[in-house]
């Protein structure tokens, strides 16, 4: 009986402009419910038709197909079959021109997209800008214009309790309205692949098909984007979360920009949360920011005085307590200005300004990909710079030649991205051109000597 009393306690009255949240005053008014604020904005929601046709080995049946000898002796002699995948998730129009935007894990890898609108009328979508690790992707619509379209709010003035509403096509059945409250607000280790998870948490009812619908405050505004859910059914539990809009912004900017990938701030440092132990060894009275833990000589940290054992506590006055929440806070400053940075150095608090800079491409990678002249045809490798280091998320430290693409056949031979070479056949890589020389002299046995992750790795294989 506590959420129809609460839901009754904030009504939209009039909107977009003059929207104003106030207590019912009639009971015409309480009969009303959220229905204004659906109606106007439900049309810039629109459901998202995405396929993939991904290309898949299909094996020849033969009467030796269950003999382990000959199991290997015809292993590759396969036929590519395509392979055809749909997805069904919703999105969001951020303006008249036909800009959406919807998850990644709905249409980053989609090879035709189609966008339904609420009055049904159908477009053909492209994605201009796609980011896996933060799964959010900008569309735009073909021939598009005049559309109905959400204003982003500020999400760094949501707050705790405040009344939410979820508006998406959960389980392919048409366009759905879920009323909630914000239950959390900077959720951090939710995420999936690379950890830049940040969220704004909801207990409106979030399901499948959900994924990249509006989360919407009582006004309209645009709190964030629906992604994902903790669950162990599958369906809705009560905790569902958002990607914050204020980091849609900047996407947004990007795109409009012609960035063909998402561009983050690089920090070149490591670090972990302050715990209570750890607040005592730094002589902190609460615990409270992130201690930095390791520097890149490069890092634009290091060149404005950062150094290991500082504690950072703010970045441009929001609260920073993790590495997730420092990634979310340097994406949303953007690129090519400055951050202000709130730095406790034992009992000293200042204010320092850290350029917002990408990694550096400096000393130059050099990537060489192995032609058909040597032993492993298809393998790139990179000097490690700022910039691979970045990319392939390697230690800071991290120096020499790393594998970038494996190829097919040092791939079979359990070759990963991420592997640093130490040695080839003995002999000790310092550079690309080092390994193009000696694999392409090298006899049919090679001997890989890796570094994977901290741990010494050889793989010898025959080619």
């Amino acid at each position: 009986m506590i959420r129809p009393a609460l839901t009754a306690l904030a009504i939209v009255l009039a909107l977009p402009a003059a929207a104003e949240t106030r207590v019912p005053q009639t009971q015409a008014e309480i009969s009303l419910g959220f229905a204004p604020l659906v109606k106007e904005a439900a049309p810039a929601v629109v459901n998202i038709y995405a396929k993939v046709v991904r290309q898949v080995q299909q094996r020849r049946r033969s009467p030796f197909m269950n003999d382990p000898f000959f199991d290997d002796l015809f292993r590759g002699f396969s036929t590519p079959q395509p392979r055809v995948e749909n997805s069904l998730g919703s999105g969001v129009i951020l303006s008249g021109d036909g800009i959406v935007v919807s998850n990644y894990h709905v249409v980053g890898t989609a090879t035709e997209i189609r966008v339904v609108t609420s009055d049904r009328r159908e477009y053909n979508a492209r994605v201009i800008l796609g980011d896996k690790a933060s799964d959010l992707a900008i569309l735009q619509l073909e021939d598009a214009e005049g559309l109905p379209h959400l204003e982003l709010r500020n999400s760094d003035e949501v707050e705790v309790g405040e009344l939410a509403l979820a508006i998406g096509n959960p389980f392919g059945v048409g366009q759905t309205v879920s009323s909630g409250i914000i239950s959390g607000l900077a959720r951090t280790g939710m995420g999936a692949g690379d950890g830049f998870g940040y969220y704004i948490q909801t207990d409106a009812p979030i399901n499948p098909g959900n994924s990249g619908g509006a989360l919407i405050d009582v006004n309209g505004g645009l709190i964030g984007i629906n992604t994902r859910i903790l669950s162990r059914s599958g369906g809705s539990n009560g905790i569902g979360f958002a990607i914050p809009a204020n980091l849609v912004r900047e996407f947004v900017n990007q795109a409009r920009e012609g960035s063909e990938e998402f561009q983050r701030p690089w920090a070149g440092m490591a670090g972990q949360p302050v715990d209570a132990d750890l607040a005592a060894s730094l002589a902190m009275e609460l615990p409270e920011g992130m201690v930095i833990s390791d520097l890149h000589r490069e890092s634009p940290f290091a060149k404005a005085g950062f150094r290991v054992g500082d504690v950072i506590t703010h970045v441009d006055g929001e609260v920073v307590n993790s590495p997730s929440e420092m990634v979310f806070r340097m994406s949303v400053s953007g690129l090519g200005g400055t951050a202000e940075i709130t730095r406790l150095r034992g009992a000293e608090r200042e204010v320092v300004a850290v350029p917002m800079i990408t990694a550096p491409d400096q000393p130059p990678a050099n990537p060489v990909q192995l032609d058909e002249r040597t032993a492993l045809p298809g393998l790139t490798v990179a000097q490690i710079n700022p910039q691979v280091i970045a990319r392939l998320g390697l230690p800071l430290s991290a120096e020499g030649v790393v594998v970038t693409d494996p190829g097919p056949y040092a791939g079979r031979g359990g070759v990963q991205p991420g592997d640093a070479l130490l040695a080839v056949n003995g002999q000790p890589v310092g550079s690309t051109k080092d390994v193009h020389a000696i694999l392409a002299n090298s006899g049919r046995w090679i001997q890989l000597d890796l570094n994977r992750r901290g741990q010494r790795v050889t793989l010898r294989f025959r080619t």
